[in-house]
């Protein structure tokens, strides 16, 4: 670990302390560039070892998202406070999901954008939660219309037919060919390091859900129905992935991950997870933004800002300290509407905040 830098990391009360020495995540908010994670991960603990395969190809690189997130590669990031860098790390390092809980707006989905940046994890795979979020719906879907419509000649796909399968015959499509795993599904397959899974705001779920969720988690394996069944004539399925225009190989319907995912699941405190889920979680109560964090946000976004919007920071704190907490974004829209050319008298300004900067509890 020689080549790993040990940056100064400020604490919650704005002094400063060295990052500790087996920090493997270390919150530069940059790519590390001298050293390969595969050499500086130590194992995992025995009862998270995972042994699919075969091994799959490098993943995708970061998309343009990560950017939109956080900034062009180089420029400032927020320095994060060493407690919360200690759990990113722990959850890291026992291949546990991470569950971040902090009001709206305040970034905590941006840590799995942060930890993919710097650690070389290529895409994140995101999965938002709705109320009609389903664990099918996370691990994969499957299109039995289009596969009855083929059946029928209808929407037929030029593919050779598989060997010994009736439903392939005159060049209908294979089953593969109905199924594209979700995000949740995609991040379990057997890659030789962790895939950045984003589950986020899990409070919308339906009240089943962290529940289901736990024996694929805990397993870091599940079936596709479909393609079990298949499988004495179809015992290989070519497949799509969450991946844009990247598909794999399942054998026998069944997929069992290598390296566990870093699985970043996020909640807005709206309500109580069940104890056998809390359990099996790290957890991170993330706080609000301090004045030098978000003076780091607007550097990262914007060139050559250094210091000259301070004053808007600290009128944002003492508005949201007023408004029971406003979004991060509330402040990089009005920031970029400043150097844009908006400049109008400060009561003409000062009204324009107020739109800007409404609570968010939803009141007019």
């Amino acid at each position: 670990m020689s080549g790993v830098q040990h940056p100064v990391e400020s604490n919650r009360n704005g002094g400063h302390v060295s990052s500790r020495s087996w920090w493997i995540y270390r919150g530069t908010g940059q790519p590390l560039t001298d050293i390969r994670l595969g050499d500086i991960l130590p194992p995992p603990p025995g009862w998270r070892d995972f042994d699919g395969g075969p091994v799959l190809p490098p993943v995708p690189a970061e998309s343009a998202e990560t950017d939109r997130r956080l900034g062009a590669v180089g420029r400032a990031t927020p320095r994060q406070d060493p407690h919360d860098i200690d759990m990113i790390n722990t959850a890291l390092l026992l291949r546990r999901p991470l569950l971040v809980t902090g009001r709206p707006g305040i970034g905590k989905s941006t840590l799995a954008y942060l930890v993919a940046r710097e650690l070389g994890l290529g895409r994140v795979l995101h999965w938002g939660i709705t109320s009609r979020s389903t664990l099918r719906s996370g691990l994969y879907e499957y299109d039995a219309i289009g596969r009855a419509q083929a059946s029928l000649g209808r929407g037929r796909t030029a593919l050779p037919p598989a060997d010994g399968d009736p439903d392939d015959a005159g060049g209908q499509a294979k089953i593969g060919d109905f199924v594209r795993l979700g995000p949740l599904g995609t991040a379990l397959l057997p890659y030789e390091l962790p895939r950045v899974l984003l589950i986020d705001e899990l409070d919308k779920s339906d009240i089943d859900l962290p529940s289901d969720l736990l024996h694929v988690l805990e397993n870091g394996a599940y079936d596709i129905p479909e393609l079990v069944r298949a499988r004495h004539q179809e015992g290989q399925a070519e497949v799509f992935t969450d991946d844009p225009d990247q598909r794999v190989t399942v054998t026998d319907g069944r997929i069992r991950c290598r390296a566990f995912p870093f699985v970043v699941i996020t909640s807005n405190g709206e309500r109580q997870f069940p104890p056998a889920f809390l359990r099996r979680c790290v957890r991170l109560d993330v706080s609000p933004p301090r004045e030098d964090q978000l003076a780091a946000m607007i550097a990262a976004h914007f060139r050559d800002q250094g210091g000259r919007h301070d004053a808007m920071i600290r009128r944002f704190m003492e508005r949201s300290r007023e408004n029971g907490g406003l979004a991060t974004d509330q402040l990089l829209n009005a920031v970029f509407l400043r150097t844009a050319g908006v400049r109008e008298d400060e009561e003409a300004w000062s009204e324009l905040l107020d739109a800007l900067w409404r609570e968010l509890s939803g009141s007019p």
